[in-house]
């Protein structure tokens, strides 16, 4: 191809010499010539030109081949075919024809077959690129010819591979993140050798400008990748929190999904036969949880509403105000009469609170307490205030009486004796 050639896929003002990139191109024209004559015509044309350059490159005791030895090797090539596929390999300078009449690969078929034959060992696994691009890297390290071209493809794979895993994490897709998380496992080999290729690198003081920030970027791309999989794990326990379960079988919703998944068309169309319908009107399918669920949603929406109601009630006429309840002070003021029949002779303290049941007793020793506390202190009005005032005073003693009636079994023992007014001389 001429640079007239090229110069009518320019823009208007442009010319060949102003675009670098067409010159590094231009300049390895005889390798592309190679690939070109190679993929050049019909797919079947292309195959079968790959299969001889291939099969001749083969045998390495025996690099050179007699026309009649590749008519044996591909006897089951159409003999014409075959002379046409040599011929034009002969022309493009993938074989060459020697003076002995035998055939061998030229060192741009060598390079050619090399080549592929990387591709394709590289093609049988998953993410063949990282590995070829990671080998190709190792090998131009070893000849000292490694430059920043080589090294922004490396760069622009791991952060492809870095895009992927966090579209994966966000789908929250439990078979994305696990598919994901598989696939950087895969590649983790090759992760570790770009690592050692770039160690030697940002150690060399020599390396180029370009090629360490590069190598720089890319270090920063393979510590991004190596996060990865902690957020892959995060993502994991979250889907694991929500995950749902059949009833009691055991089954989750991941099982169900991970064996249709495994199912054939034809399977799950039978599958789905009569249960999809076009109707508006889908049954309610929901277990004793689910309806629990939806009831107390409901309940609480209900009470909320109540709750925030603000509206004051309808008018009504105001009731009838009532006299205040008063307290029943009949028990204390019969107690105070008792008490107060004390003369010279005191009171046992059991016979004093006695009768009426436990309730009853219990309430007139508790008032007995009152006794003992200053008669100034007494109301000025008031049964309560008469009882505090009444001239008695209550002993008691540690041992304990038997009763046996009234509700009480036994109670200390004690007396209740009336005090005599003081004298004054």
């Amino acid at each position: 191809m001429t640079d007239q050639d090229l110069a009518d896929y320019l823009a208007p003002g442009y010319a060949v010499d102003d675009v670098p990139e067409l010159s590094a191109l231009a300049a390895a024209q005889p390798v592309i010539d190679t690939f070109i004559s190679l993929f050049r015509g019909s797919e079947a044309e292309v195959l079968l030109r790959l299969l001889v350059l291939r099969e001749v490159g083969h045998d390495v005791d025996h690099p050179r081949w007699s026309p009649d030895a590749l008519r044996r090797r591909f006897a089951y090539l159409d003999p014409v075919k075959l002379e046409t596929t040599l011929k034009r390999l002969r022309e493009s300078g993938l074989i060459s024809y020697a003076d002995d009449g035998l055939y061998h690969l030229s060192d741009a078929g060598r390079n050619a077959v090399a080549a592929l034959g990387m591709l394709l060992r590289f093609g049988e696994s998953e993410d063949a690129e990282l590995g070829f691009l990671t080998a190709q890297l190792a090998g131009l390290q070893a000849t000292d010819s490694i430059n920043a071209e080589a090294l922004g493809h490396l760069l622009s794979k791991l952060n492809d591979l870095t895009l992927h895993f966090e579209e994966a994490i966000a789908s929250g897709s439990e078979f994305r993140i696990v598919e994901s998380r598989r696939r950087l496992s895969a590649n983790g080999k090759w992760l570790d050798r770009g690592t050692d290729i770039l160690r030697s690198l940002l150690s060399d003081a020599d390396a180029p400008f370009d090629v360490a920030r590069i190598a720089q970027r890319i270090g920063l791309a393979q510590s991004r990748l190596a996060r990865v999989d902690a957020a892959f794990q995060r993502a994991l326990n979250k889907i694991e929190t929500q995950r749902v379960t059949l009833g009691s079988s055991g089954i989750s919703s991941s099982d169900v999904t991970a064996w249709l998944g495994q199912q054939s068309m034809d399977a799950l169309a039978a599958l789905a036969f009569d249960a999809i319908t076009d109707t508006p009107h889908m049954p309610l399918l929901a277990g004793g949880h689910e309806l629990l669920d939806r009831a107390e949603t409901a309940l609480c929406d209900l009470l909320r509403g109540e709750a925030d109601d603000t509206t004051l009630p309808a008018a009504d006429t105001a009731p009838t105000a009532l006299a205040p309840e008063e307290e029943d002070l009949r028990l204390l003021t019969h107690f105070a009469d008792r008490l107060d029949a004390i003369d010279t002779e005191p009171a046992t303290l059991h016979d004093a609170v006695a009768g009426g049941g436990f309730g009853h007793a219990a309430y007139r020793l508790s008032l007995l307490a009152l006794l003992a506390d200053s008669q100034d202190s007494a109301p000025a009005d008031g049964p309560i205030g008469a009882f505090m005032r009444l001239p008695l005073k209550v002993e008691f003693d540690a041992t304990l009486v038997d009763v046996g009636h009234h509700e009480i079994a036994r109670i200390s023992a004690g007396s209740i004796r009336r005090l005599r007014p003081q004298t004054t001389d």
